[in-house]
């Protein structure tokens, strides 16, 4: 082994030919030693002093070459403290799930890059238009985690691997992963989400079935990819964490693996600047947004006095701000818990159900909790029925949380953080009691993607930009071209021109008052008719419903319907009619 100066950038380690360079920050006046170990023990086999007055700024850096990296890990003692890379690219040590074993202080050390270029071969971030993406959050472990999932490697990017014909059967085209770095989870509870500081260059050994992280997140990615489906990865980024491993962590995630987006807290990370990097340019930079989450969510119970925010959320282009909109998110209630509790209950967690958000805007259809009441299960199915077709009928970019499809509950808990157990997994099980919701989901995002007008890459005017002489959007109520102003309105018509798309129109209803409506219906061109394609209480239907001679139409208390316009003679054939 050959020890040479070394080049103060790229921190961290990375090869140059046949040498690794090793580049660390050290504070002046401080002493510094490479220290390198053979893979898997903890007992330094070299120690090599890195000199002050051989660094450049407050870089310590040295070069080494016939080092086999392949055979070797690495750490730095400073000052006498034995210090992980904060840089590195792989942390061994920690292996295991939430290990309780006695660490020593070499116990966690970082990886050598090793010489093998992954084969990617044509792989490259797919770039989907914002408008056409339908997300899907999830959590790497809790996703496969449970008995039910079926998967052969629970809890593992392998085991996101297998579930991906299910995501793709679903209509799904961007799974946004929740922390997948090497973070500490190990503490007084179990930090099971992920947040906090890490080791944010290096993918989490714990979750690769065969703990080769690197390489599996790659196949993940690899593989979603070749599935039509994007990668996002949550970095919740501290206020400790300065902007320059921010940056070199978003850069070099892009370009080793090919990451599609990242899910950024625009509190602690400047957001804007980062959309202006270059080699960042083109990759999704996502903040989040709960306005449309309260929104809705309050729309959905029957609050009064929501309908301009309700109709301005419709519109919104969440490409604008950078987010995405979702009715529930893993801060908070899952949808089947959103219709089932009025508050939240987070006594397992060990803080007495003060943590977790306290305003939840939920409803739960008149019981707390499981209920076999007919009337009131029936309810809560409309619910979660017309909560979905909020999310997926709005111009913005619909994310879902992992498991809502089927109605995975989390039995009140809203913050999960340290449940690394049934409640805080996905349970698979509930696929098969929840088969008739999940394929109304499913046929729903279909629906989205069928018609152009729900999803379009221009901002909604509300002016007739084609000349059809028919706004791109407008909204209705008992009258056509008008809505209720007063704030005891909870219903709203928007009726969508198909013009600009070459689409047909479409009118959607929503009426979340516990009674019934009457919404006019907007008239049509001599030769065009409405047709009835879904309501709350049957999905969507096996024919379209033709409505014939009606200016206006009922709609039942808490429900939605979607019309679409179509040509009165030639789509008579095989529709029924009312």
């Amino acid at each position: 082994m050959k020890v040479v100066q070394g080049a103060p950038l790229p921190l961290g380690v990375s090869r140059q030919k046949e040498a690794l360079n090793f580049a660390v920050e050290v504070k002046e006046g401080k002493q510094c030693t490479l220290l390198l170990y053979k893979c898997g023990e903890n007992v330094p086999m070299e120690k090599i002093p890195m000199k002050e007055e051989a660094g450049i700024g407050t870089v310590r850096c040295v070069m080494l070459s016939d080092l086999p990296a392949q055979a070797c890990e690495y750490n730095y003692e400073i000052d006498g403290k034995i210090v992980t890379d904060s840089y590195a690219k792989g942390i061994a040590g920690r292996e295991r799930w939430n290990d309780q074993a006695d660490f020593t202080p070499h116990q966690v050390r970082g990886k050598l890059p090793q010489k093998e270029e992954y084969p990617w071969e044509d792989d490259c971030p797919l770039r989907i238009p914002e408008e056409d993406v339908i997300a899907y959050s999830l959590h790497v472990r809790g996703f496969t985690r449970h008995s039910s999932s079926k998967v052969k490697k629970k809890g593992t990017f392998r085991g996101v691997m297998e579930k991906l014909p299910y995501l793709k059967e679903l209509g799904i085209n961007q799974i946004q992963c929740m922390p997948v770095y090497e973070f500490e989870e190990r503490g007084r509870k179990v930090n099971y989400w992920g947040y906090g500081e890490g080791f944010f260059f290096a993918p989490k050994a714990s979750y690769a079935s065969d703990h080769d992280a690197q390489k599996e997140l790659k196949e993940l990615v690899k593989t979603c990819h070749r599935e039509g489906i994007e990668v996002v990865l949550d970095f919740p980024f501290t206020a400790q964490t300065r902007f320059q491993i921010v940056e070199d962590c978003l850069r070099y995630y892009v370009m080793e693996y090919h990451i599609d987006g990242f899910l950024l807290n625009p509190y602690q990370v400047p957001v804007e600047f980062l959309r202006r990097d270059p080699v960042l340019s083109g990759t999704k930079l996502l903040i989040k947004d709960e306005s449309f989450q309260n929104t809705m969510r309050r729309f959905l119970k029957g609050d009064e006095g929501m309908i301009a925010s309700v109709a301005e959320q419709f519109r919104r282009k969440t490409s604008v701000s950078g987010s995405c909109n979702y009715i529930t998110n893993h801060t908070g209630f899952t949808l089947e818990d959103l219709v089932s509790y009025d508050a939240k209950h987070n006594e397992a967690n060990g803080e007495q159900n003060q943590d977790g958000p306290d305003y939840n805007y939920s409803w739960n259809c008149g019981v707390e909790g499981k209920t076999r009441k007919k009337q009131i299960v029936k309810l809560r199915q409309g619910q979660k029925r017309n909560a979905m077709f909020l999310l997926m009928t709005a111009q913005g970019t619909p994310c879902l949380l992992a498991g809502d499809e089927f109605g995975n509950s989390q039995g009140g808990n809203n913050n999960v953080y340290c449940q690394d157990n049934e409640t805080g997994w996905v349970d698979w099980s509930r696929l098969e009691r929840e088969k008739s919701f999940f394929h109304y989901v499913k046929e729903l995002i279909a629906f989205r993607k069928k018609h152009g007008i729900l999803h379009q890459k221009e901002a909604l005017t509300g002016t007739d930009r084609s000349g059809s002489g028919i706004p791109d959007i407008s909204y209705h109520g008992e009258a056509a071209w008008q809505i209720q102003q007063e704030a005891s309105s909870r219903q709203l018509g928007i009726l969508y021109s198909g013009s600009p798309k070459k689409e047909s129109n479409c009118f959607l209803l929503y009426n979340m008052h516990w009674i019934a409506h009457s919404f006019a219906l907007p008239a049509l061109p001599k030769d065009q008719a409405w047709y009835q394609v879904m309501s709350t209480e049957e999905g969507f239907y096996e024919q379209p419903l033709l409505i014939e001679g009606k200016r206006s139409i009922i709609l039942e208390g808490r429900s939605v319907a979607a019309f679409v316009a179509g040509m009165s003679q030639e789509t008579m054939r095989g529709t029924r009619s009312i």
